[in-house]
């Protein structure tokens, strides 16, 4: 599950990743006793380095026992993680690139959007932008 191959995005996590916050969803036949543990575990001992000191408790397992149909079980996770800076950069950089020029502007506009919401908006991912990078 932690592993860089099954993110859905491309933030591959550099070797400092800290992770704010992460749920992890099961499902199938399994025990709940040992879910908790073993995330105790990553979060304690193992990988204890990935997570913020200041956030106690931050990773919640659930547990669902009916698997999904074919399988015999399955988990999902989703992370708060500061990995997610080099997309909104990458992000940052491509509108930046194209608000320069103007570009598509005038089908925003047409339909009463104003520049400087564009404006705004780029700042506040610049802000979000700045707190990850902080951790």
């Amino acid at each position: 599950m932690w592993d860089a191959k099954n993110t859905m995005c491309a933030a591959d996590p550099p070797p400092n990743v800290k992770y704010l916050t992460a749920s992890a969803m099961l499902r199938g036949k399994m025990s709940t006793k040992e879910v908790d543990e073993q995330m105790i575990n990553v979060q304690q001992n193992k990988n204890s380095s990935y997570f913020v000191e200041w956030i106690p408790n931050n990773v919640k397992p659930s547990v669902c026992d009916i698997p999904p149909r074919g399988l015999s079980m399955a988990s999902i996770f989703i992370g708060n993680s500061t990995s997610i800076q080099e997309l909104l950069r990458r992000v940052s950089e491509q509108f930046t690139a194209m608000f320069r020029w103007k570009a598509f502007l005038h089908c925003y506009t047409r339909e009463d959007m104003d520049e400087m919401e564009f404006t705004e908006a780029d700042s506040n991912m610049n802000d979000l932008f700045s707190k990850y990078q902080q951790y």
